[in-house]
């Protein structure tokens, strides 16, 4: 059973009188009355890192997805819980110091503060992040118009390319080797962003299960459909080097996962005061594709215009 499905089947009924859960149905918790704005997420070893041979950089990948779910609401981060399980192996002595130093330098850099948490024993080391924000208005999830442009933030798929190194599948140079893992532990979180969003965006969702399983989810209660062209999908020069070197498809590396760009639809009039903004934080900002009726269907186009299957539409938790 797909997470979505379990959700809407067990414990959607339970939050139907509640407004501040918006359905279930988006990233976050959010009581306009009181500017309260939360999200929530786990980590387990093994499925969201591979070990924790780096708790340092472990624990740095774990923070930034967690704020990035408040961040791509339009809303800064402010406060986060943290929860650890593990045992003598894992929450040594070494390991603990490692990790609280590296919470240090991610509040230093993102103007967040630790406000409490719980330890338990288990042989089995998880996480799990509580992240709190302050807001009168978010962008949702589900409010994307007919004939709104996509866009998306920076790159996708240098992450990818660093599990698959992380993972021994993929070999490669010293230098981008660095440069590919780097990606994968500390993504690049757009927080600079977050205020800006309010400008022109009318939905919005990080870039965590992969581009296109993210924009079913930006789509999946309204009868709409969507095109996005190959070619604008941005990807660094790094990936493009390797992809061309490998004479592999970009297609197949785009849409697996890990990114955190924000990923956001606005519509067409919008355009210039987007490419300002860019221009103002030095951020790439892509126009990728655009939203269609429901009587189209929903494509993926390559440079010649051809219609392209995506093997990886993002990762999917199954029960």
């Amino acid at each position: 059973m797909h997470e979505f499905d379990l959700i809407r089947k067990y414990f959607s009924k339970l939050s139907k009188f509640n407004k501040y859960s918006l359905d279930l149905n988006d990233d976050v918790f959010f009581d306009k009355k009181k500017s309260l704005v939360i999200s929530i997420d786990t980590y387990n070893q093994g499925t969201h890192f591979l070990d924790f041979k780096n708790p340092e950089l472990v624990i740095k990948k774990i923070i930034r997805s967690s704020i990035s779910d408040l961040i791509c609401k339009g809303v800064l981060p402010k406060y986060y819980f943290i929860s650890g399980s593990g045992n003598k192996k894992t929450f040594t002595k070494k390991n603990l110091s490692k990790i609280s130093n590296s919470l240090k330098k991610e509040q230093d850099k993102y103007g967040i503060f630790l406000c409490g948490g719980d330890t338990t024993f288990s042989n089995q080391l998880s996480f799990s992040i509580t992240s709190v924000g302050h807001s009168k208005k978010i962008i949702y999830r589900n409010k994307v118009k007919l004939h709104d442009d996509i866009y998306v933030t920076g790159n996708l798929g240098d992450s990818f390319i660093g599990l698959k190194i992380l993972q021994n599948k993929i070999r490669i140079n010293k230098k981008l080797k660095n440069y590919f893992v780097k990606k994968y532990f500390e993504p690049e979180i757009q927080i600079d962003l977050t205020k800006e969003l309010f400008k022109f965006a009318n939905s919005s969702i990080d870039i965590s299960d992969g581009l296109i399983d993210d924009l079913e989810k930006m789509i999946n209660k309204q009868k709409l459909s969507y095109k996005i062209w190959e070619e604008q999908i941005p990807i660094s020069r790094n990936l493009y080097s390797y992809l061309k070197k490998n004479e592999l498809k970009k297609s197949n590396f785009i849409s697996n996962g890990d990114d955190y760009q924000i990923l956001f639809t606005a519509s067409a009039d919008k355009s210039r005061i987007i490419k300002n903004i860019s221009k103002k934080l030095g951020l790439k900002i892509s126009r990728i594709g655009q939203i269609n009726s429901n009587n189209k269907k929903s494509v993926f186009i390559d440079k010649k215009g051809e219609y392209l299957l995506v093997k990886n539409s993002g990762y999917k938790h199954q029960f």
